[in-house]
């Protein structure tokens, strides 16, 4: 991996891990290009951990809230949210690491997205506050996320789309989802540094430039899409990323059935 392409999967890892556009559909698009047959593994870890500490940082009031007191309502709410996508990972990740990858699926799954997106955009205004959240809100929206697993269906948009639905005021959604964010990208380092320790991969060969670049650019990059997409969301504009994946989705669909570049 060359230092170019590290800061490129950086920046693509920090701007679709938060903006509703699917950061693994990205990934497996830019293995794609870049000729990668898997995924270097600890650069993978690397980039993640940027992602992590730049939601974090964007949230700490809320993280250090919890810490001073995990006991409390939205501790629950926060298991609650994440119990679907741990049961759905479990059961369904060698399916989706088999047959969901292709060029017809990650096509249709940002098909999927798009709508989702413009689902969210015209849901009338909540009247939940996070208070208010109740647990089979926290259940609804966690088998959203659960739904999000395969490339190229977005999680944020997703996990924000069933919030909207479920009456919670697009504040508190965006939040909520984020919360359920934090979760969900230590979960996934976890399980990664887990099967590097166990030497379930091979060492990825990749230097401490490459990784460092990775790191820097998920963090800079993924610290101010949070905030671009808490600012879209109050404003109803998500609907402008629907136009991109939809474009994208069209692009994988041509090389899918005609050039057959990529896929």
């Amino acid at each position: 991996m060359t230092t170019l392409q590290a800061l490129i999967l950086g920046i693509v890892q920090g701007v679709s891990e938060f903006l509703p556009i699917s950061s693994s559909g990205h990934l497996v698009l830019l293995q794609r290009v870049f000729g990668m047959e898997e995924p270097a593994l600890t650069f993978d870890i690397v980039v993640h951990i940027g992602s992590l500490l730049a939601i974090v940082l964007v949230f700490w009031p809320k993280i250090w809230a919890l810490v001073k007191n995990p006991i409390c309502k939205m501790t629950g709410l926060l298991i609650v949210g994440t119990i679907p996508a741990v049961v759905a990972g479990f059961l369904l990740r060698d399916f989706i690491e088999s047959y969901l990858r292709t060029g017809l699926w990650l096509a249709a799954a940002f098909t999927i997205t798009g709508f989702l997106l413009l689902f969210a955009d015209k849901t009338k205004a909540g009247v939940k506050e996070e208070k208010d959240i109740t647990y089979l809100d926290a259940l609804v929206v966690g088998i959203c996320q659960a739904c999000a697993l395969p490339p190229g269906i977005s999680r944020s948009g997703t996990t924000i789309a069933g919030a909207l639905g479920r009456g919670i005021k697009r504040t508190a959604a965006a939040e909520f989802s984020f919360m359920l964010a934090i979760i969900a990208i230590a979960g996934a380092g976890l399980l990664e540094l887990v099967q590097v320790l166990r030497g379930e991969v091979p060492p990825s060969g990749i230097g401490f430039t490459q990784m460092a670049v990775g790191f820097v650019a998920s963090f800079v990059v993924g610290y101010f899409s949070i905030r671009l997409l808490l600012r879209l969301i109050k404003a109803c504009k998500l609907r402008y990323f629907s136009y991109y994946v939809w474009g994208l989705a069209a692009l994988i669909l041509l090389d899918y059935l005609i050039i057959g570049r990529f896929f």
